[in-house]
């Protein structure tokens, strides 16, 4: 009797145990529950909805307004013409300091205050002129070039300016370098350039004119002309003045011809092989009398000189 009450006994005592754990797991598990809920509250949908409504209304609104392709094709254009301009006004200004720094010689009536005020104006016409060309330049002065106050009227009122353009002889401080120093002095109507007269360095020398006129005048155009040429101011004024606003202008007689590569020929040119295969042509450009080119092209010569 002893022994079947003893396992009585203690089957029910495992029976209250078990049922006291699975108890105590629920609870346990309503409890953490419980918790977890109080503890991660998540945001009202209302909120999300409304943001994201708005943030899908943003892109919405952007991807209507703009045309992807349209965008970069008026970019890179702006931007190429944005890098134009610096690129032409950063040659301008290191000519210029190049110009006082290196002390090229000016005219008598250039000063430093003059450079630095840098009014705009119409036009530049430098005079290609030699030192044995004295008569000429006196016709000119005789006729077209004026001279004195009404020369300074002329620029002053028309932004026109007039130079005979020459730079030095071979011995430098001699006898034709003194004889121009003292016609300069007597009329003021000379721009030296740093550069050595030769026959055979014309086109160096207009190179260096363009330069150095960029640097000295700011000018829609820039005019190269020989000395003995008559012009017509008034009607070259005008006739530039009606392209102000076009970009990179030339203007001149504009020709073309063959490049002759036989030696002895009158035109030789010693180095037609550039031109491509014997009997090419030249491309087309003004005649060297007279012609004019806006300020963008002189300032491309001023880099690439």
């Amino acid at each position: 009797m002893s022994l079947r009450s003893r396992g009585a006994e203690s089957s029910s005592k495992n029976v209250v145990s078990r049922r006291l754990t699975i108890f105590l797991c629920v609870g346990c598990f309503c409890a953490g529950m419980l918790f977890t809920d109080r503890m991660w509250v998540l945001p009202e949908a209302k909120d999300t909805s409304w943001s994201t409504g708005e943030s899908s209304q943003k892109l919405k609104l952007v991807s209507d307004d703009s045309d992807p392709k349209a965008d970069v094709k008026g970019d890179s254009r702006t931007l190429d013409k944005t890098i134009s301009d610096l690129e032409m006004k950063l040659a301008a200004a290191r000519s210029t300091q190049d110009s006082l720094l290196s002390g090229p010689p000016l005219n008598q009536d250039l000063k430093i205050s003059d450079l630095t005020k840098k009014r705009k104006y119409l036009m530049v016409v430098g005079i290609n002129t030699a030192f044995s060309s004295r008569k000429r330049r006196d016709s000119l002065r005789a006729t077209w070039m004026l001279q004195g106050d009404k020369r300074k009227r002329l620029e002053e009122e028309k932004g026109i300016i007039i130079r005979f353009v020459i730079g030095h002889s071979a011995t430098s401080g001699g006898i034709l370098d003194r004889a121009i120093e003292a016609e300069d002095k007597k009329h003021g109507d000379f721009l030296r350039l740093e550069h050595v007269e030769g026959y055979l360095e014309l086109s160096a020398k207009t190179k260096t004119y363009f330069t150095t006129a960029v640097a000295l005048w700011d000018a829609d155009f820039y005019v190269k002309v020989d000395d003995d040429v008559h012009v017509n101011i008034a009607t070259l004024g005008s006739t530039l003045a009606r392209h102000r606003s076009k970009p990179r202008v030339y203007i001149g007689c504009m020709k073309s011809g063959p490049v002759l590569a036989r030696k002895g020929v009158r035109y030789y040119e010693p180095e037609y092989w550039k031109f491509g295969e014997q009997g090419n042509r030249y491309f087309r450009h003004a005649t060297g009398q007279l012609y004019a080119i806006s300020k963008e092209l002189a300032t491309y010569i001023s880099i690439n000189q």
